[in-house]
């Protein structure tokens, strides 16, 4: 308790507030204030039996194998493609909830799988059942005794084997198995903030990728996966480094926040920029409007008055011209009927003193179109009847002859030629009394409309009046646009003030405890990549982040990814196997002790590098008590270096399993 109370204090003490509100604002971000030491996390192997139906060329049938596992090494020995690699898939399977890479084809065949290994002092019994490559259910058991676990898959109450979980399918056999793993082995989620927006968080795989170790290929130092930082983290939590895991979480938490706040200070500083920037547009308009109505003045007193009855006389005139001119059409289209009714008569009175037949059809009937079908005559038709004589309706020809005389036809036809003449006059003269009446009014509208426009309250109103209307209208909205707050300096808000100093406070925690296990751990990898074949490493340093300078010949300096695939595998060996070294000497629980190496023949040139290497690794776990699984294909080089009872070993051309 007084360790969580020292924390508090410092922080409060570093951020100038209460250790109230820094409790305060820790359990609001669900942050620790206390940092225990992590329980030990040794896992060990003890028992894999696989059980299924092999197909395809190679020893096709039901097979049923198990393979146990001895402390320090064990190699597992069979030719390329006989299923050495297929027996780390399936302990990964079982440990870490999913295999990496289990060929579609072998998962196929599987048909039961258990493992037997012991996590933390706990033994442990995983038991899958699977179908079509997926697990149809799945248990893991709990009991006082591994050997005793191996007798069963099922729950023995009465044994103590107890059931820790079960799973129905593949997705929630991963999920509660990492879930599993975090809690027995004292891990803790990995958290870190992206793009100071959002988090990410890493859990029990990343942890297994510094058990099961990628090939030499990889520039990854520690763990599998390359994210920006990941591997300093799993460095410092198999250091048992004070708080690692909380010390990321506040940082995430700082991120978070610092970011949240400098996105409201940017948005109020647009959103000030913004009203800065219409303001300045509303106060140049609203200058511009009242010089506009500055320059037109006010109207003058008698010139309201003026322009009224101006303006009404000239609407007065207009309608007028437009009543004259109405009329005058009308005329105009009387004047053309007469006309033509008095060109028509004198075309009658020509043709009825020239022909007989003319005079018959003088009182006829003059149709216009067929009596039957509306059809219009046409003018042929016409045409036709004045000279064959053919009637225009029935086209049938016309006999002269009648009863009346053609003294009384033609005397009859120019009485009608005088009507319509007279007629014609009449019209005429209506229609010239008409276009005087038009053009004098029109001249009185051209002189109204000339004096209205003369006027200069006339010629002033209009942009009189718009240029108030623009100088109310800038003037109101300028005054719904605030004032703009004057410039203030912007400070962070207490919680990130607390956050940055609860970090910086862990931080030095993590610094004043690690310069001397991290000098350690320099001097042990080098020690252990001289041992592993790498004769001209002189020194290495290694940081916090993971980043691993490598010093060769004296003189020569280079990171881990630019060493050759070789040298990165052994220095990868070195720094899993340098962390429980470290943490052995100096009373730490750092890494579950648990490594397996897949081919590490194959990143070797020579076959003396792969003998020095699996010598030193036999050497190593023995005097550390770890635990390695390698395979090979080389089994000389298995026999040359350990015991009968460490290797498995498959009869030659023959499956592994």
């Amino acid at each position: 308790m007084e360790e969580a109370a020292s924390l508090e204090s410092r922080i409060a003490a570093l951020a100038a507030t209460t250790e109230d509100e820094v409790r305060n604002v820790f359990a609001t971000y669900g942050l620790p204030l206390v940092s225990t030491p992590a329980r030990p996390r040794a896992l060990r192997l003890r028992r894999l039996r696989v059980a299924g139906l092999r197909t395809g060329a190679v020893a096709p049938g039901a097979f049923d194998s198990t393979i146990g596992f001895n402390d320090g090494v064990t190699a597992l020995v069979a030719s390329n493609l006989r299923g050495k690699t297929s027996v780390l898939e399936l302990v990964t399977w079982c440990l870490r909830g999913a295999p990496r890479e289990l060929q579609s084809g072998v998962r196929h065949w599987l048909g039961h799988l258990d493992l037997d290994v012991v996590v933390a002092g706990q033994p442990l019994g995983f038991r899958l059942d699977l179908e079509d490559g997926e697990i149809a259910s799945a248990l893991v058991l709990a009991g006082p005794d591994v050997d005793g676990l191996a007798d069963t898959r099922v729950p023995v109450p009465a044994d103590g084997v107890l059931p820790l979980l079960r799973a129905s399918h593949s997705a929630s056999f991963t999920e509660q198995v990492q879930a599993l793993m975090m809690d027995r082995l004292d891990l803790h989620p990995l958290v870190n903030s992206v793009k100071g927006t959002s988090t990410q968080t890493h859990g029990w795989p990343a942890y297994y990728g510094a058990l099961y170790l990628p090939a030499g290929g990889d520039k990854v130092l520690l763990g599998d996966q390359s994210i920006a930082g990941l591997a300093g983290r799993l460095l410092q939590v198999f250091l048992d480094l004070p708080a690692t895991a909380a010390l990321a979480r506040v940082k995430t938490a700082q991120d978070l926040r610092a970011t949240e706040e400098r996105s409201k200070w940017a948005a109020a500083d647009a959103f000030a920029q913004s009203v800065r920037e219409q303001r300045e547009q509303a106060q140049g308009k609203l200058g511009e409007a009242r010089a506009r109505l500055d320059a037109l003045g006010s109207p003058g007193g008698g010139s309201g008055a003026s322009l009224v009855e101006l303006a009404a006389r000239s609407v007065g005139l207009a309608r007028g011209v437009a009543d004259d001119q109405e009329r005058w059409e009308e005329l105009m289209a009387s004047h053309r009927q007469a006309r033509a009714a008095r060109q028509r008569d004198a075309k009658i009175l020509n043709d009825v003193r020239e022909s007989a037949v003319a005079r018959k059809l003088f009182h006829g009937l003059n149709p216009t179109a067929c009596p039957r079908c509306d059809k219009d005559i046409e003018d042929g038709r016409r045409q036709r009847e004045r000279s064959v004589h053919a009637c225009a309706v029935c086209d049938r020809p016309v006999e002269a002859g009648g009863e009346e005389t053609s003294e009384d036809v033609i005397a009859e036809a120019k009485e009608r030629l005088v009507a319509s003449g007279e007629v014609e006059k009449a019209a005429k003269e209506a229609l010239e009394e008409a276009e005087e009446a038009l053009a004098r009014r029109t001249e009185e509208l051209a002189a109204a409309q000339s004096q209205l426009r003369a006027a200069e309250s006339a010629a002033r109103l209009p942009a009189l009046v718009q240029a108030r209307e623009d100088v109310l209208r800038w003037e109101g909205a300028l005054s719904v646009l605030p004032e703009p707050a004057p410039a203030s300096e912007r400070r962070e808000s207490s919680t990130v003030k607390i956050l940055k100093c609860g970090a910086a406070v862990l931080e030095e925690d993590s610094r004043s405890s690690g310069s001397t296990l991290f000098a350690a751990l320099n001097q042990e990898i080098a020690e252990l990549g001289r041992r592993f074949g790498i004769v001209s490493l002189e020194a290495v340093e290694i940081d916090r982040a993971g980043r691993l300078k490598v010093i060769k010949d004296g003189t020569s300096q280079d990171w881990f990814s630019k060493q050759s695939a070789g040298e990165r595998l052994r220095l990868r060996i070195a720094v899993v196997i340098a962390l429980l070294r470290v943490g052995a000497a100096h009373g730490v629980s750092t890494h579950p002790g648990l490594v397996l190496i897949d081919s590490p023949k194959a990143e070797e040139v020579q076959d003396l590098d792969a003998l020095t290497l699996l010598k030193e690794l036999a050497a190593v776990a023995e005097e550390n008590e770890l635990q390695i699984v390698v395979t090979t294909a080389d089994s000389v080089l298995a026999h040359q270096v350990l015991p009968a009872h460490s290797i498995v070993e498959a009869a030659d051309g023959s499956p592994l399993w």
